[in-house]
C-alpha cells in the first residue's frame, strides 16, 4: 500500500474521557474525533481492541481473543439509546478518577450493568433484535468458540486453559457438547456482548468516516496462551499431543541483558502454510473490517523468530528458527488485497529485514527517543528519516517525549538543541515539528506529548507488571488551541 504523506496522533480507546471510568466506544471517542479534525490529522491510532485481564496487567498485548472486542469499551450510554438500559440502571455512578483507569473498579461497575442489559434483551428483545445478533454469529463464526472458552474459564475459576481437564482441554467432541449444553446462558451472554462491540465499533468507525479520520489498528505477533485462539485452534501453534507449548517466544541475551522468555506460544508455521495461513487470514480480515491501516507488531518474527522450549530457565537456551517471510505476505495479499501494514522494526537493523518491508512497501518505524543526538546519521534522528518510514515522538512503550527530554543527560541534550535549532523552550513542539517536517511519509505524536506531560503519564513501562494502560485524557485536555496549533503546523508542513 502507498501512503499519502499524512498525520495523526496516537490515543488508546481506554485513555479517552467519559463518566464510567474508563474511555469507550460513547461521547469520548466522538469528542477526540472532533479534536483531530480541528487538527487537520488524517489517522487516529491505538493499541490492540481485545479482552483484558487483570491477570495480565490489563495489557491489551496480552488477551484473550486475537478475534474479539473488549466489553470494557462498550458505551453504557449508548446501551441506554438503545434500550437495552435506563438512565436509573447507571445510578449510582462511582466517583471514577477522571485521569486515571482504576480497573478493578470500573470491571465491577461496568460488568454488573452489562449483565442487567443482557437480562432486558433476553425478555424483551424483538424478532428483529434476534435476527441480527443471528446474522452476526453466522459472519463471526469464531465468537462460539469465544464464548465457550470464556464460559468454561468462569466455570473453572479463572483456571487458564492448559489446566482444565483433558477432555476439555483437548477439545474432545463430546465434552465440547456437554459444556455447550450445560453453559448455554453464559455462552449467549458472551456472544451478546461481543454483538454489542461489533455494532457499536461500526457505528464509530462510521463516524471516523464522516470525520474523514482513518483508523490504524495494532496486531501483536503473538497470542496470549491462556487465549481462545490456542485453546480453539491448536494446530496453529507449536503444540504436543496434550496441547501444551513445546516452546514458546522471547528474545535472545544482548550485551547488557539476559534477553527476555515472553511465553507466547509459537506458530507452527507449516501447518498454517500447508492451508494457505487460515487462521492468519481470518485474524487479518476481521481486523481489516475495524480498521483502515495495521501496525505490525515484532515484524522480526515474520522473517525468524526465536524459540525457546518450554522448560527452559532462560532466554539463552533458545534457538533461531525461519519464519514464514515472503511466502506469507504474498498469501495474505492473494487472499486479501491490499496490504495496509505499518512494520514495527525497532531495534532490528537488519538487512534482510529491510529487504522484506521494502518488497511490500511496508514502513518502518523512527522513535527520537533511540536516537543518539551526537551520532551524526543517527536513523533515529528525524533530519534523517527515510520516506518509506512512520515517524513518532513517542509511542505506548516509551517514555513520553517530556519525561526523556527531562531524564536526558547534559551532553545528548545539548546535541539535540544543536540538532533542531532549539533552546529547549517548549520542547514536545520542537519535536513534534522535527518529526512533522522530516521526511517520513507519515507522521505521529501522542495525546501527552500534545499536553508536554512527564513520565507521570507514560502509558507503558515493558518488562512491568503494575501501574501501566491506565492514563485517561480529560475534556480539556482535547484543547482548541493545541488542535489549531497542530493542525497550522500539518497545513505548513505536510501539505
Amino acid at each position: 500500500m502507498e501512503f499519502d504523506r499524512t498525520s495523526g496522533v496516537f490515543l488508546h480507546l481506554t485513555s479517552l474521557p467519559g463518566p464510567h471510568g474508563i474511555g469507550d466506544l460513547g461521547a469520548g471517542a466522538r469528542e477526540f474525533l472532533s479534536f483531530l479534525e480541528t487538527a487537520e490529522q488524517t489517522y487516529w491510532q491505538f493499541c490492540p481492541l481485545g479482552p483484558t485481564s487483570a491477570a495480565h496487567g490489563n495489557s491489551p498485548y496480552q488477551s484473550f481473543s486475537a478475534f474479539a472486542g473488549n466489553p470494557l469499551l462498550i458505551s453504557l450510554d449508548r446501551l441506554v439509546d438503545d434500550g437495552w438500559l435506563t438512565d436509573d440502571d447507571l445510578k449510582p455512578v462511582p466517583d471514577f478518577d477522571p485521569h486515571a483507569v482504576e480497573y478493578e473498579r470500573v470491571a465491577e461497575y461496568k460488568r454488573e450493568k452489562l449483565r442487567a442489559a443482557y437480562e432486558r434483551f433476553d425478555e424483551t428483545a424483538t424478532e428483529d433484535d434476534r435476527a441480527a445478533l443471528a446474522e452476526f454469529r453466522d459472519s463471526e463464526p469464531w465468537v462460539e468458540d469465544y464464548a465457550l472458552f470464556r464460559a468454561l474459564k468462569q466455570k473453572y475459576d479463572g483456571v487458564a486453559w492448559i489446566d482444565w481437564p483433558e477432555p476439555i482441554r483437548t477439545r474432545e467432541d463430546d465434552a465440547l457438547d456437554e459444556a455447550r449444553e450445560e453453559l448455554s446462558e453464559e455462552i449467549e451472554y458472551r456472544v451478546l456482548v461481543q454483538y454489542w462491540f461489533d455494532k457499536q465499533w461500526q457505528a464509530f468507525k462510521e463516524d471516523a468516516e464522516d470525520a474523514d479520520i482513518k483508523l490504524v489498528g495494532d496486531v501483536p505477533i503473538y497470542v496470549g496462551l491462556d487465549s481462545a485462539d490456542v485453546w480453539a485452534s491448536p494446530e496453529a501453534f507449536q503444540l504436543d499431543d496434550q496441547n501444551r507449548p513445546t516452546a514458546v517466544a522471547g528474545v535472545p541475551p544482548n550485551s547488557g541483558d539476559d534477553g527476555q522468555k515472553w511465553g507466547n506460544p509459537l506458530y507452527d508455521w507449516g501447518t498454517l502454510a500447508d492451508n494457505d495461513y487460515d487462521w492468519w487470514a481470518r485474524r487479518l480480515d476481521r481486523l481489516f473490517g475495524q480498521v483502515d491501516v495495521t501496525r505490525l507488531d515484532h515484524f522480526q518474527g515474520f522473517l525468524e523468530y526465536w524459540a525457546i522450549p518450554t522448560h527452559a530457565d532462560s532466554a539463552a537456551e533458545g534457538e533461531w528458527r525461519d519464519g514464514p517471510a515472503y511466502d506469507f505476505f504474498e498469501t495474505i495479499r492473494d487472499r486479501l488485497g491490499e496490504l495496509p501494514f505499518i512494520a514495527e522494526d525497532l531495534g532490528f537493523p537488519d538487512a534482510e529485514l529491510n529487504a522484506l518491508m521494502d518488497e511490500f512497501g511496508f514502513p518502518g518505524m523512527r522513535v527520537p527517543q533511540y536516537a543518539d543526538w551526537c551520532q551524526d546519521g543517527n536513523t533515529h534522528q528525524p533530519m534523517n528519516y527515510p520516506k518509506n518510514a512512520v515517524g513518532y515522538t513517542s509511542t505506548h512503550d516509551t517514555n513520553t517525549f517530556q519525561g526523556y527530554y527531562n531524564d536526558l543527560g547534559d551532553r545528548q541534550r545539548e546535541c539535540l538543541h544543536y540538532n533542531l535549532g532549539v533552546d529547549g523552550d517548549d520542547i514536545h513542539w520542537s519535536m513534534i515539528e522535527a518529526v512533522w517536517r522530516s521526511d517520513a511519509v507519515l507522521a505521529f505524536t501522542t495525546m501527552q506529548d500534545l499536553l508536554a506531560l512527564d513520565s507521570h503519564a507514560r502509558f507503558n513501562t515493558p518488562g512491568t507488571a503494575e501501574g501501566n494502560w491506565t492514563w485517561r485524557v480529560t475534556s480539556d485536555g482535547l484543547d482548541e488551541d493545541i488542535a489549531n496549533k497542530l493542525g497550522t503546523m500539518t497545513m505548513i508542513e505536510l501539505r
